[in-house]
């Protein structure tokens, strides 16, 4: 994920973008966010449910895709603050995150096997909604950055380094329900303007 976000900006910077590279870039994200947590999670529980699991799994690659060429299509003609869709690199940070803590309780019980089927599902279908996220572009790195987010980021990875698999799942749980959420949000703002 760190890597992905930054072969674009390294790209930039030396003046080496191309065609090409939007592509091969795109072809690789999908192999890494689409492919790769669908086998994990396909291959640790989904393969225990049968053919439902098989389909939530090509469900997860499928949307992967579409939202990988949807974005591709939208570059340029969109607000850059916001991404349309759940972003495939915190899909399947969500899908390996869960994979990772639910790993280490009772994988047999039919409940996780379940709660993986929903997770993995309902991520697909946020990827290929029109549910806005926040993409963090607009964040300036070159001002100087305050003290109290300095403090924040190193106990942010304090926090991590205490138990990663618990913690990376609630922050990117967290980033997959601020979607949803904030578009609730949106909609109840102009009902209650007019009450």
């Amino acid at each position: 994920m760190v890597l992905d976000g930054l072969d674009g900006r390294v790209a930039r910077m030396t003046n080496t973008q191309s065609e090409f590279g939007a592509e091969y870039d795109s072809l690789a994200d999908m192999i890494s966010f689409g492919m790769a947590p669908a086998l994990v999670a396909f291959t640790w529980i989904l393969q225990d449910i049968g053919k439902t699991g098989w389909v939530v799994a090509f469900l997860y690659v499928a949307c992967a895709a579409l939202r990988l060429a949807r974005f591709n299509v939208q570059i340029g003609s969109v607000d850059k603050k916001w991404f349309i869709g759940l972003p495939s690199p915190s899909t399947a940070a969500l899908v390996a995150a869960s994979v990772w803590t639910f790993h280490s309780f009772d994988a047999d019980a039919f409940g996780f096997k379940l709660l993986m089927l929903v997770v993995v599902a309902a991520a697909g279908v946020l990827m290929v909604s029109n549910i806005r996220y926040y993409s963090f572009k607009d964040l300036d790195f070159k001002k100087p950055v305050p003290f109290v987010v300095l403090l924040a980021i190193v106990l942010a990875f304090v926090m991590i380094s205490v138990e990663p698999s618990v913690m990376l799942l609630l922050l990117f749980g967290t980033y997959v329900a601020s979607g949803p959420f904030l578009a609730v949000m949106r909609k109840a703002k102009p009902r209650a303007n007019a009450g």
